[in-house]
């Protein structure tokens, strides 16, 4: 995994190449500590990072992991972050150009780009961040918290009956409520499932509400409204991308939210269970300063979990909608 410094001709290249992918994130500056061992051992190392698509949760797990990473290693490690504005063929792109390059680990931020570097290579190491359920994105049975060969990485699941149990606490009145996500996220399904289980065992009325992509989440939004006294929105990166658009129909309707995670609940919910990304990419970052200084074996590394999500609510949303608060939910920062 260790090597010397890459070639200034394949850094180029790889940066011109996929320019037009997606914009590239400043790397973060390198610790005094992790410069100094960095310049006494003399290596380098070549970080890929793929992430699927721009919004709060995943930049503040890239950023995690890059701070993380520079303080353990300073200026021995250099960052390529490539995003794909969504599109899980510009994943596989990706992908395929930094392993071509020679990358010494990719950072994969979110499962559609999870799922892309696992498909370009079995041997350089790949954390996964931002990936509510391993099992499911990578098609394991029986998964039993360590993928194995060159896959390691952290969740982003919350505890999702917690995060249903929010519905009687904060709506009592709702008995309609639809869950609605991206069709094409695995880990949308997952947790829809497990959040519709729930709710149907606490007495409501459950139904899925489905978009194919950004263009019709205004139009499946009104339908969802239409329909039901309250809204479930998982951990999904489409929906993130589209917290404008959702809130402009569900506010004006008067239909609350109960969010998958913060950013979510920022831009369109009224409260969420949520864990912390850019700790989550801290967690991330430390796992892979390991890995690359040789110090752990990513075959026997199993995945890393979020150990205290907070009940967060959103204050301007709850207040215009009369809801009343417990005193055990903080409130989101303006």
């Amino acid at each position: 995994m260790k090597k010397k410094l890459l070639s200034l001709a394949i850094t180029c290249t790889l940066a011109l190449s996929l320019a037009a992918c997606g914009p590239t994130a400043p790397a973060a500056s390198g610790s005094a500590v992790g410069s100094s061992a960095a310049s006494a051992s003399g290596e380098t190392y070549h970080v890929g990072i793929i992430q699927l698509v721009q919004h709060p949760a995943l930049d503040a797990a890239t950023q995690g992991f890059q701070d993380a990473l520079t303080e353990a290693l300073g200026d021995a490690v250099h960052f390529d972050v490539q995003n794909a504005a969504g599109d899980s063929a510009t994943c596989s792109t990706m992908a395929t150009q930094m392993v071509s390059s020679g990358v010494d680990l990719i950072l994969a931020n979110a499962t559609p780009a999870l799922q892309a570097a696992a498909a370009a290579t079995s041997e350089i190491p790949i954390l996964g961040t931002a990936v509510t359920e391993y099992g499911v994105a990578l098609s394991i049975k029986d998964f039993g918290g360590t993928v194995g060969g060159n896959i390691s990485g952290t969740s982003d699941l919350a505890p999702l009956d917690q995060q249903a149990a929010m519905f009687a606490e904060l709506l009592p009145d709702a008995k309609n409520i639809g869950i609605l996500y991206c069709s094409g996220e695995a880990n949308s399904v997952y947790q829809a499932d497990v959040v519709k289980t729930a709710l149907e065992a606490a007495g409501a009325t459950v139904s899925i509400y489905t978009f194919a992509d950004s263009n019709d989440v205004a139009a499946v939004t009104t339908t969802a409204c239409n329909e039901n006294d309250a809204l479930y929105i998982p951990t999904d990166n489409t929906a993130a991308s589209c917290t404008e658009a959702i809130n402009n129909v569900a506010q004006p309707a008067g239909v609350p939210i109960i969010a998958g995670e913060e950013g979510i609940c920022k831009g369109c919910g009224i409260a969420t269970l949520s864990i912390d990304y850019y700790e989550l990419g801290r967690t991330t970052g430390e796992m892979a300063a390991k890995i690359l200084t040789g110090e752990a074996d990513i075959a026997t590394m199993p995945i890393e979990y979020y150990a205290n999500p907070v009940k967060e609510y959103d204050a301007d949303r709850t207040d215009a909608l009369g809801i009343t608060i417990p005193s055990d939910y903080t409130a989101i920062a303006a």
